[in-house]
């Protein structure tokens, strides 16, 4: 199967589109941002909702500890900034009052990783994954594009619990289903192969699709899956993967320590130990710059998946 997209589109507005079709079917969702409701595509709701959407203002601990508050009455807060500050700058807030405490609260996050481009390394943060992921009863989504992460937002208003939800700024290839069902915790397989698996998530599954379309010509065929839940974890099938190409490949627009290669590499480690190879960020801040140059110079490319799978390849027994 070829993958084709007739447009790009940012995935934010995929969530500002999602939110606004999950608060027409429930009048319990309600939403919270930290003066960013240009940039979170928050708008719809709150011109629709007004009554509804609750400006927090530059006050994102408030905010986090405001929407942990509105769960008790049965709300569903849609609680919304750039990832930076949704992760890195209220942590106790998201530890103590959301995750600890098991609120219903959903944190979604925009402009992440380096593909913020030109607001520099301040801004691009690459380590929320790990941050969130490691807090007990918090799931973790990364969605691809912009009909995903719509599909997404509307999947987790329905999911009772603490939700992170990681999507991006730029426009990227929109080539999902847009009558997809989203299905939490559950890897989409997109290529089917038997030499190697490659997990992608985020922005780098097209970049993955891009790769598997250079490693075919060179008759390399990969198992290729859409990792857009990093937690939990689809350990079922990623299992049933590498115990068919014995060896694996992660790729990701975050850091290497504590990203999808950490947890893909503890699942195969403690179950089916094989050949791994990554493309993430690698222990470094990111700086100003077009996302696109930014991708290039951090090694986040099609060229550059194709090259760990060669090596992956290399070292099977």
């Amino acid at each position: 199967m070829k993958y084709t997209y007739t447009e790009k589109k940012d995935t934010r507005s995929g969530f500002g589109a999602g939110l606004y079709e999950a608060a027409k079917k429930n009048k319990d969702i309600v939403a919270l941002c930290a003066d960013l409701t240009g940039s979170l595509k928050m708008g719809d709701f709150q011109k629709e909702f007004p009554e509804r959407f609750f400006q927090a203002g530059i006050a994102e601990a408030n905010m986090i500890g405001t929407a942990a508050g509105l769960t008790i009455g049965g709300k569903i807060p849609f609680a919304g900034t750039f990832a930076v500050f949704a992760t890195g700058r209220v942590y106790d807030q998201v530890r103590q009052s959301v995750a600890y405490s098991n609120k219903n609260v959903k944190i979604c996050a925009s402009h992440a990783g380096i593909t913020l481009g030109e607001d520099g390394a301040t801004h691009q943060i690459l380590e929320d994954i790990g941050l969130m992921k490691m807090l007990p009863n918090m799931t973790v989504i990364c969605t691809c594009d912009y009909n995903q992460t719509k599909a997404a937002t509307m999947a987790i208003a329905e999911y009772d619990g603490p939700v992170y939800l990681r999507f991006g700024r730029p426009a990227v290839p929109n080539f999902t289903d847009p009558n997809q069902k989203f299905e939490i915790g559950k890897a989409e397989q997109l290529y089917e192969g038997n030499d190697i698996t490659i997990l992608a998530t985020g922005h780098l599954v097209w970049k993955a699709i891009e790769a598997c379309e250079i490693l075919a010509k060179k008759g390399i065929n990969a198992d290729l899956f859409n990792i857009h839940t990093i937690k939990p974890f689809d350990t079922e099938t990623v299992l049933k993967s590498v115990k068919k190409t014995n060896a694996m490949v992660t790729a990701e627009e975050h850091m290497l320590n504590g990203g999808l290669f950490d947890t893909a590499a503890q699942c195969v480690a403690l179950n089916y130990p094989i050949p791994m190879d990554a493309v993430a960020v690698m222990d470094t801040f990111g700086e100003s710059g077009k996302p696109e140059e930014l991708m290039d110079k951090y090694g986040l490319t099609a060229e550059n998946i194709v090259k760990a799978v060669e090596k992956a390849i290399s070292r099977k027994s």
